[in-house]
């Protein structure tokens, strides 16, 4: 899972009007419109210190790099099958409007403006995005992919809805013409074998490179990965990395499927580890299985032992790429995704901090000035922020991930199905509060100090940020997801409008609501309510009145940063996707 802190009726909030309707006319948005557009992402050059690394390392991160930019390709072809074509007919448009949606373009990575629900922002395209990206037929139906999926036995069905596989019709000419037209699974190593082989000879490039053990098993597991389609030995391989370099790369997040959340999606953070900082959060790990214990839910649905490891890594981004780099950007991820692994292992936290200072600096503390009262705009906290990240990426692996529906083992991924991503960042959020609080009051060693001032900014920090979210749009999950946190705490009177639109926090009710939420969203996913989870995100999951006048008046603050990777340029050169 991602935390990228990414409403509704954006097109209105933001003052970019009628964006859908613009994109439907032949031109589409013009210059000025797309200026606009762009403005909403502050750039921000990321540098990155090196020094202390070996030569070897050096080395190593060059070539880490250049295949990140593979990332990138595969990714282009993963979210739309137009895409490469587009892009290069892009690249020829030297006029003015050309220029602007080239920029724009390459930040969404699509012709699909994400901050407007995926709204098409060029002419002689779909006006949105397809639900399934380019990971199904484009013209599959829900309920033929279901029909199909009954005809197939137990291993086939597996590949139907597993992570690595693309869905296609069969229709090559070499195909008996009585099965045209019917569905089939294709690996992700037959799929995108040609950019797959160029991406594992880097891996071992820069695994001869380096002298760290981790990192070398890390790369040439992971390089196999891209041949076999079998990721699993290269995520434990990942859990066990300990190097100055972190890397993360591979199909990872579902969030593009927007029709079943089953594929997933190639991305890459090339990182450097900061050891200090990583050093002081790993504590935390030791609180996981306390926390468990203490959730809110029946007493059957915890896990009576989490996974052994659950490392922590403080780290800042030297490039990011794919479903890493495309819209808001990616804040902390918690992988990996795989439920074994998960079980065996635990999950692993990233938190990319010149990422979050940079959100920090340039969006979240102008949306304070405006959203919280004068005297409350002291109690904005980086260190709290921060932290509450951390506890969001620890308690997604909290909670059930193995359940039993109807006699079945399953998961709640697999029940919830397109639902799952947006109760699930809901889920994260709202228990990292949770578990801030409950160390807040039990914790003897003082790993997170309590006191109703720490409790005034951490949750006057999170009501600022809830905006930051709001903003990132209805169609991403965590936008979805703070929606059906930031209702449910108004209906709780956690959370109020003042009458000059600001909002302010009831602390001994907000902890009171934080704890309700919390055990109404785990037990949704442990008991594998479909229908309760349709229900949650129909009626909360939409911004009300009070919080669209008060996203509307921030319309002139970026709502995310466009980050430019000035480290990764130095070593390794253009992306040859941008030249």
């Amino acid at each position: 899972m991602r935390m990228r802190f990414v409403a509704l009726t954006v097109m209105i909030m933001l003052g970019i009007s009628a964006v859908g309707q613009q994109a439907a006319k032949a031109k589409g948005p013009g210059v000025a419109e797309l200026k606009k557009m762009t403005a909403r992402f502050a750039t921000t050059e990321l540098k990155v210190d090196l020094s202390k690394l070996s030569d070897g390392d050096r080395r190593a991160l060059a070539k880490l790099v250049q295949a990140a930019w593979v990332i990138d390709d595969i990714f282009l072809t993963q979210y739309w099958s137009g895409n490469h074509d587009l892009w290069a007919k892009l690249k020829k448009d030297n006029s003015e409007v050309g220029k602007a949606r080239q920029r724009y373009f390459w930040i969404n990575k699509s012709p699909w403006s994400a901050l407007d629900g995926h709204v098409a922002f060029m002419p002689g395209v779909p006006e949105h995005k397809p639900d399934g990206a380019n990971f199904y037929p484009a013209d599959m139906k829900k309920e033929d992919f279901e029909k199909w999926l009954k005809t197939l036995d137990e291993k086939q069905r597996a590949q139907a809805t597993g992570f690595f596989t693309v869905i296609k019709k069969m229709d090559a000419p070499e195909i008996p013409e009585s099965l045209h037209g019917r569905l089939s699974s294709v690996p992700y190593s037959t799929e995108y074998e040609e950019q797959l082989e160029k991406m594992a000879k880097l891996l071992e490039e820069a695994a001869r490179l380096t002298d760290n053990a981790t990192l070398k098993r890390f790369l040439t597991t992971r390089a196999a990965a891209f041949r076999s389609n079998d990721y699993y030995e290269s995520d434990v391989a990942w859990m066990d990395l300990d190097a100055p370099l972190d890397i993360t790369i591979g199909p990872y997040e579902t969030y593009n499927d927007e029709i079943f959340g089953y594929k997933a999606s190639y991305e890459v953070y090339v990182n450097l580890r900061d050891d200090a900082e990583s050093k002081k959060l790993e504590a935390f790990s030791a609180k996981l299985q306390d926390t468990e214990n203490n959730l809110p839910i029946d007493a059957k649905y915890r896990n009576p032992k989490i996974g052994s490891q659950a490392p922590i890594r403080v780290v800042n981004t030297v490039y990011a790429g794919g479903d890493g780099n495309h819209g808001v950007q990616t804040a902390a991820y918690n992988l990996p995704n795989d439920e074994r692994v998960v079980a065996e292992k635990g999950s692993k936290r990233v938190m990319l901090k010149n990422m979050q200072q940079a959100k920090f600096d340039k969006t979240l503390v102008p949306i304070s000035r405006r959203v919280l009262a004068k005297d409350e705009q002291k109690d904005l906290s980086f260190e709290w922020f921060f932290t509450h990240i951390l506890a969001h990426e620890l308690t997604h692996g909290l909670g059930p991930h193995q359940i039993t529906v109807e006699g079945r083992k399953t998961t709640p991924r697999e029940e919830l199905k397109e639902l799952y991503s947006a109760i699930e960042e809901a889920k994260a959020d709202v228990t990292g509060l949770f578990m801030l609080q409950y160390l807040m009051d039990n914790d003897k060693g003082g790993l997170v100090q309590g006191g109703a001032d720490n409790e005034r900014k951490l949750y006057t920090t999170f009501l600022a940020s809830t905006f930051r979210t709001l903003r990132f749009g209805q169609r991403e999950a965590h936008g979805k997801g703070m929606a059906v946190q930031v209702n449910y705490f108004m209906d709780k009177g956690a959370v109020s409008v003042r009458p000059d639109g600001t909002f302010a926090v009831d602390v001994p009710k907000m902890k009171m609501a934080v704890r309700d939420l919390t055990r109404d969203l785990l037990t949704m996913e442990a008991t594998g309510d479909y229908n309760g989870a349709k229900q949650m995100l129909d009626t909360l999951g939409k911004v009300r009145p009070e919080f669209e006048k008060a996203l509307s008046g921030l319309k002139d603050i970026p709502t995310d940063i466009e980050p430019v990777f000035v480290t990764a340029k130095e070593l390794a050169g253009e992306n040859p996707l941008r030249k």
